[in-house]
């Protein structure tokens, strides 16, 4: 059966909308500026084998869906063959009706490999053996399908310990699409995980500095930022349950430093007022890089113990925290803004009851020094679909200016996920065209068009400035 609802008013509910998306947004170039592509795979023009390595392998959210479903764990993230387990997903499809993944494996399916069946148990076979024909051609390397996508520019995410030789070989190469990189030390502020020495250690010898005291771990922090600057990283990102904003002294934070250093088990509060210093540190820091700092909260990870002891991090057993944000992330922001280091700030909930809470706290530190200076980001992990865009952007524009907004971003591992820059735009376009039917808007086609090709494209362009 083909998927008769993948056609080119997918989404677009009336003439303006169709207007919208066709004439002002779709063949805007993308810029994606936060994901978390492999470096080295780009660099290599990797060609992938087959269609279950690009498209379903380290796929959580298909992993998650499959796992509901009730399909063995061999199937997903074991050792099964790779044909076996694209028809466990095949199979899985139908029954992610109404959830994202419906809306996106078809649209990839259709971007990538111009198929147009609806992928179910009858059909999965026929496809994988499509799609597997076409993806481990050199066309399809991965290169290539970033130039299918008409990616600008894309921005993986790399830890302060990453000698970035993936990004320098790409930078000296004649690949037309920029790739930069966020770099993100989350792990450097974490200081009760465990591992965290010999994490310090590695970034030491990254640094090419002993860190015994806390101002030898900011000396090598500040090293890594301007090695990372030179190799033209403009962004910082972290993925933190919620802004760290306590009170402290410089002396207790060499002193809890030092007895972490010496292997002696910190408290929960002394741990909170070192992440909270080290985060200012950070913080200032980029602002004097001229860098923009990135800021997810809110997710609660690894809830799984179990399967996180088999399997690890990042593979699919995390979920939408209820944390407290308003409090700490004011405090923050103020402390910075006070002292004049706020560099442009983009913050991404995860909980969609914070939409009102995230898009109001933007507003108390736009100034008027930068157009958006602080931004309310995208909806994020599992809020990157209809609703979830739909509800961010009402909130922004009922407490912001959603005309400043830097839109859409993948967020992903995958090089076959950038067909949800079309489905931003679309929803976007569906959600102006609506309430210009509707007489809510003005039928101005060229100020409304230049806002959505501002929000697809533009606004991102000139925000980061790369």
């Amino acid at each position: 059966m083909k998927t008769n609802f993948i056609h080119d008013n997918f989404l677009l509910e009336n003439k303006y909308a169709e207007e919208l998306y066709h004439n002002f947004s779709k063949n805007q170039p993308i810029i994606d500026y936060h994901n978390h592509l492999s470096p080295a795979l780009i660099a290599d023009n990797h060609v992938f084998g087959n269609i279950t390595e690009a498209w379903i392998n380290g796929d959580h959210y298909k992993w998650r869906a499959m796992r509901t479903l009730g399909v063995n764990e061999n199937f997903i993230t074991g050792d099964a063959a790779a044909k076996d387990k694209f028809l466990q997903w095949g199979k899985t499809v139908p029954y992610t009706l109404r959830n994202p993944l419906f809306h996106w494996t078809h649209l990839e399916l259709a971007r990538y490999f111009d198929i147009y069946d609806l992928l179910n148990e009858n059909t999965a076979e026929k496809i994988y053996a499509e799609a597997s024909e076409k993806i481990s051609s050199p066309e399809y390397s991965t290169q290539n399908l970033l130039r299918k996508m008409n990616a600008e520019l894309v921005c993986t995410t790399e830890d302060p310990v990453d000698s970035l030789e993936h990004h320098k070989k790409i930078a000296a190469s004649d690949f037309n699409i920029k790739v930069s990189t966020a770099f993100r030390p989350d792990k450097a502020i974490l200081i009760e995980n465990e591992g965290y020495n010999e994490y310090v250690n590695t970034l030491a010898e990254a640094a090419g500095i002993e860190i015994n005291t806390y101002a030898d771990l900011c000396e090598a922090l500040t090293k890594r930022i301007s090695y990372f600057n030179d190799n033209g990283c403009r962004l910082s990102d972290h993925g933190l349950d919620q802004i760290f904003s306590a009170e402290f002294t410089e002396n207790e934070i060499s002193a809890i430093f030092r007895k972490r250093r010496d292997g002696d088990q910190i408290s929960g509060e002394e741990a909170l007022k070192f992440q909270s210093a080290i985060l200012i540190f950070l913080a200032e820091s980029y602002h004097s890089f001229d860098w923009v700092q990135q800021f997810h909260l809110g997710a609660l990870r690894n809830n799984n113990a179990r399967m996180h002891r088999i399997l690890g991090p990042d593979t699919g057993w995390d979920s939408i925290g209820d944390l407290s944000q308003a409090r700490q992330l004011s405090a923050f922001l103020n402390r910075l803004d006070s002292n004049d280091k706020l560099t442009k700030t983009i913050i991404y909930n995860l909980n969609p009851a914070d939409n009102e809470v995230f898009a109001t706290m933007i507003g108390n530190f736009n100034d008027g020094s930068v157009k958006g200076k602080v931004q309310f980001g995208s909806g994020w992990w599992f809020l990157d679909q209809k609703d979830g865009m739909t509800k961010q952007m009402n909130a922004l524009s009922n407490m912001g200016l959603l005309s400043c907004f830097i839109g859409m971003l993948t967020d992903s591992r995958s090089f076959l996920s950038f067909p949800r820059h079309e489905y931003f735009r679309r929803v976007l376009c569906n959600l102006l065209g609506d309430e210009i039917q509707r007489g809510e808007l003005p039928n101005d086609m060229e100020w409304i068009g230049k806002i959505v090709s501002d929000i697809s494209y533009h606004n991102a362009k000139e925000y980061f400035n790369f």
